[in-house]
């Protein structure tokens, strides 16, 4: 699905924040509305990692919440029974482990003093957060992300942590 008019803007409303930095990495999900998301954002030299693409969410695809638990049972949810069909929540955090690798070879190239963008999908990147912080896939459940919002993830020391989470579009008050 393309992005709305309203993601465009929130898009290039992100534009300040990638200006200020240079990037030794720029991966973006093959999707055409991640792609254009970081190409309105202003971030150069992106690469496509298919790893990042959403979660195939199977017959589950296109459908909400609602849909799926009326047809699926009324404590349906994706973190736990995962969709009909598609990926396994382990599956997903296979393809995002490969990333976060990939991810810290460049990082461990640099000292440690480099900076990494990925362009992605909500459910995807709050998995991706989860493991990278060393907890358990499903805890991306407890990591709320909004549209177009960008999150710094880091350490301290040596610990793997969140330095900022859900910074919302400057369009939506962030």
């Amino acid at each position: 699905m393309p992005l709305t008019a309203y993601g465009e803007e929130q898009a290039r409303a992100l534009q300040p924040v990638p200006a200020s930095r240079q990037f030794a990495l720029v991966l973006v999900s093959p999707l055409l509305r991640a792609w254009r998301t970081a190409a309105l954002a202003g971030l150069a030299g992106a690469e496509a990692e298919p790893d990042l693409q959403e979660w195939d969410y199977g017959s589950c695809e296109g459908l909400t919440r609602d849909e799926i638990r009326r047809r699926d049972g009324a404590d349906w949810d994706v973190w736990r029974n995962g969709p009909a069909g598609g990926e396994t929540i382990e599956e997903v955090a296979g393809r995002v482990d490969r990333v976060l690798a990939r991810v810290r070879v460049v990082l461990a190239a640099s000292g440690g003093d480099a900076d990494v963008v990925l362009v992605a999908h909500g459910h995807l990147l709050r998995l991706l957060t989860a493991r990278w912080v060393a907890l358990p896939p499903a805890a991306g459940s407890r990591l709320a992300l909004g549209a177009a919002a960008y999150s710094i993830l880091g350490w301290e020391h040596e610990t793997a942590v969140v330095w900022r989470w859900n910074v919302a579009s400057p369009l939506d008050g962030g």
